[in-house]
């Protein structure tokens, strides 16, 4: 294969892990393992952080760096994954804001079947498994529940969540854009991304390089020494931070949407919603629950992990 074609797919590949990325409940990390890149993500990144491939760039020798690191398939991979996340941002904030029950009815569909095949893969359970896993829940729901809905906007706390989301967005089952839920940041770091909020986007991307190079080996020392504990918590951290995802969570934001599909601006939904509420009205009782599509759309996500989880067990055995 040519290497412009080879970069090519490698692109096509990253396209692919970064809308996975943006949506809570898909891993980018399953994705580059059903495309047969995870690997060679890894050791790039542990190449970065590798004293004696630095070397080589001090001593002039760029060919040799370059190779080590993996640099042209790491460059293709970026621009495809940096193409997916600001082409469908704005598709995020769309939805969000019109249709945000079934929305956060997918996502819920896309988390619990990927626990379910989180928690398929761990094999032999003991006790002290049961206690990891109980752990991870409880850890997914107190966080999720004592985390504000309303965290600061400050540009140093964005550093911290694209340093955190990004040590998630490479591990196989865990969604880097769900770690942005819990911290409360992902409505505005995709409206940042739709907007081209320049400031924001440097700091969110200088955040994921520090935290990427910082935790990668870590999180491979981790994986390698402790694995099933690793993934035990992860899972039931997973399952237990599902309180933040439920469609209904946010009643003003579902009786907003209600305005805006009626054809009212942002503005005018938001004074409307706010009359609502100082009226004391029950929200639940002036909106449509949209019980049946927040059903269909969760029956999707589910459907939509089982292919993948389907396709990624046929590749590794096709390799």
């Amino acid at each position: 294969m040519g290497n412009f074609k080879k970069n090519i797919i490698t692109g096509l590949k990253g396209y692919a892990m970064g809308a996975a990325n943006v949506i809570p409940g898909v891993s980018g990390g399953t994705i580059a393992l059903l495309t047969g890149i995870f690997s060679e993500i890894i050791e790039a990144l542990n190449s970065l952080m590798d004293i004696s491939v630095w070397k080589l760039l001090l001593k002039g020798d760029l060919k040799g760096f370059w190779e080590r690191i993996h640099g042209t398939f790491i460059v293709a991979l970026l621009v495809g994954v940096l193409l997916s996340i600001f082409s469908l941002a704005n598709l995020m904030v769309y939805v969000m804001a019109y249709y945000p029950v079934q929305t956060w009815a997918f996502f819920f569909g896309l988390i619990i079947a990927s626990a379910v095949y989180m928690i398929a893969d761990i094999k032999g359970w003991k006790p002290v498994d049961c206690l990891f896993f109980a752990l991870g829940i409880a850890l997914g729901v107190v966080i999720c529940t004592l985390s504000p809905t309303s965290t600061p906007d400050d540009l140093w706390f964005v550093f911290i969540c694209g340093a955190i989301a990004v040590c998630t967005m490479i591990l196989p089952g865990i969604s880097g854009s769900f770690i942005l839920v819990i911290l409360g940041k992902y409505d505005y770091i995709m409206q940042a991304l739709g907007e081209l909020d320049i400031p924001v986007i440097i700091v969110f991307g200088i955040g994921c390089v520090v935290g990427i190079l910082a935790f990668s080996k870590f999180l491979h020392w981790l994986l390698g020494k402790f694995e099933r504990q690793t993934m035990l918590v992860l899972v039931g951290f997973v399952i237990g931070a599902l309180v933040k995802v439920w469609p209904w969570n946010d009643m003003t934001a579902v009786a907003k949407a209600e305005f805006l599909r009626s054809g009212m601006d942002a503005g005018s939904a938001s004074n409307a919603v706010s009359a609502l509420l100082e009226t004391g009205a029950n929200l639940k009782s002036v909106i449509d629950l949209q019980t049946g599509g927040a059903i269909l759309w969760a029956l999707i996500g589910l459907v939509t992990v089982a292919a993948l989880e389907y396709f990624s067990h046929k590749a590794g055995q096709d390799r």
